[in-house]
């Protein structure tokens, strides 16, 4: 591929710092990978936007053989490098120097220090397990300490039906001075189970990452794929992919409209929200045969077409969709109790949200418009005619303003794609020619930017592959976002960055 920069190690601090141009060229992705049987040693990549050309650069940083597995952590020069730091020392053992939090991440007590499950010394089906606390890994939570100061633990296993995650807050009288959270308690080793496998043997895999972002995942990944096989998609398919996306957006965005309100028992708007996601997802199932639009995006374009009719009874249903999101809109705006607890609530200023690299609603809340529907070359949106939404309080009211004004954005971008669809030609998919290489894909999911890096090798077959959702850079802002809040508010304000565990647990 394009744009990759290859240097040494001890090099990669200073080449981060200047290509980050302080902020201006996020931090996409930092990954490892092991090319050990390639006769090489260890890498580290780094991925890095150029929204202003549209492209993403990529260093690549070099560990020969039997060379010490260090170097000098980014993380006090970019803060959004913390948390890839340490997954790379936990999966590969490649230590971050300096890192000022070198806690395991993904990897919990269970596992011995010594293992790191992304080396290709390590078997898929390896069983392994800590024998005591002196070959364990430790992980203490992070707690503030002083006079009337005290803890208040939650989770990992939660009264609703939701993943597990700990969280251990820090407080004096009701205010919020820390959060530490624990996640990864349900990690599935996705990236290891595909290593072996070809495109389409890992698609099944891909789809299933995250519910709520099955079409981001596939697009992103058979993006990666297309680029090393070097074909460009038919029209109707790309015109497809968009619409399948802004669908799923549109999906998520409604009930994320009922579930904001959850967080202080706002029933009438609990009620009609989910019932709206109610109807996307049938909508859904009337389009791809099933809940989650799985099955549709494949290498090399779509497996299915939506004809006229089909196209028809997505203009009806979206017709009724938009007017519940007025209603939601106006019963938000008409309640004076909703609206005290929603502002100035979990502020993310906007140098926070540049600095953690953060994405999608998060991000746009904080007047950092970071979008990459606008910022790189995928799909049909450079046919279309959109802007892209942001706010500048970066409190809940924020996030909740995003969501609505996006969701007036994707109803106009999916007429618009109905209207092109009726003229594109019948071609739904190309052929892929089985190359050998390393590329990337990117979609804008509901939650944000979904990036996936994926080396084949020359059999066709998965090497490597790298997925990092949209939660994965904006949970570090969580912690952020509370402090000062009370505790009944945590609720309000996770629920309006609408973080995945699922994503994480990849």
């Amino acid at each position: 591929m394009d744009g990759i920069i290859e240097i040494k190690a001890a090099e990669l601090q200073s080449a981060a710092r200047r290509l980050s141009a302080g902020g201006r060229h996020p931090l996409a992705a930092m990954f490892g990978r092991d090319e050990t049987r390639k006769g090489a040693g260890y890498a580290i990549y780094c991925l890095f936007e150029l929204p202003e050309e549209r492209r993403m650069v990529m260093l690549k940083a070099l560990f020969p053989v039997h060379a010490e597995l260090s170097y000098e952590s980014l993380t006090p020069a970019l803060p959004a490098a913390a948390w890839y730091e340490r997954e790379i020392r936990d999966m590969f053992g490649i230590v971050p120097l300096g890192h000022p939090d070198p806690r395991p991440l993904v990897l919990h007590e269970s596992f011995p220090k010594d293992f790191h499950p992304l080396r290709k010394s390590v078997a898929k089906d390896a069983k392994v397990r800590a024998g005591n606390e002196q070959t364990a890994r430790q992980i203490p939570m992070n707690v503030a300490h002083g006079e009337g100061v005290f803890e208040v633990p939650v989770g990992p296993i939660h009264a609703g039906i939701i993943e597990p995650g700990h969280f251990r807050f820090s407080q004096a009288g009701e205010s919020m001075l820390q959060l530490d959270a624990k996640l990864f308690f349900t990690h599935r080793g996705l990236e290891k189970v595909m290593e072996g496998k070809t495109p389409w043997e890992a698609l099944p895999v891909v789809e299933r990452i995250c519910g709520a972002c099955s079409v981001a995942n596939t697009w992103s990944f058979c993006q990666a794929v297309e680029k090393i096989a070097g074909v460009t998609v038919p029209r109707r398919a790309e015109l497809i992919r968009t619409l399948l996306l802004e669908i799923e957006r549109i999906t998520n965005h409604v009930g994320d409209l009922g579930n904001i309100p959850g967080g202080v028992g706002f029933a009438p708007a609990i009620s009609l929200g989910g019932r709206t996601k109610e109807s996307m997802m049938r909508l859904q199932e009337e389009v791809a045969g099933n809940r989650f639009l799985r099955g549709m995006i494949i290498p090399g374009g779509v497996s299915m077409d939506i004809p006229s009719g089909l196209q028809q009874s997505i203009r009806t249903r979206l017709q009724q969709v938009a007017v519940n999101v007025a209603d939601l809109a106006k019963m938000f705006a008409e309640q004076d109790n909703f609206q005290n607890r929603i502002r100035t609530t979990g502020i993310v200023r906007r140098k926070t949200a540049v600095d953690l690299a953060m994405v999608g609603v998060g991000a746009r809340a904080s007047s950092f418009a970071h979008d990459s529907r606008q910022d790189f070359d995928y799909g049909s949106y450079h046919e279309l005619d959109f802007h892209v939404v942001t706010a500048r309080s970066g409190d809940v009211a924020a996030r909740l303003a995003v969501r609505i004004g996006e969701l007036q954005v994707s109803f106009g971008l999916v007429q618009q794609l109905l209207d092109q669809l009726s003229a594109a030609s019948a071609e739904l998919t190309v052929e892929l020619p089985v190359r050998a290489g390393e590329n990337w894909g990117i979609s804008e999911s509901a939650r944000g930017s979904n990036l996936h890096y994926v080396a084949l090798d020359g059999a066709g077959r998965i090497d490597r592959i790298f997925v990092r959702s949209a939660s994965y850079p904006n949970w570090p802002a969580l912690p952020i976002a509370v402090q000062g809040d009370i505790i009944p508010d945590f609720p309000l304000i996770n629920k309006s960055f609408e973080l995945c565990y699922a994503c994480l647990d990849r």
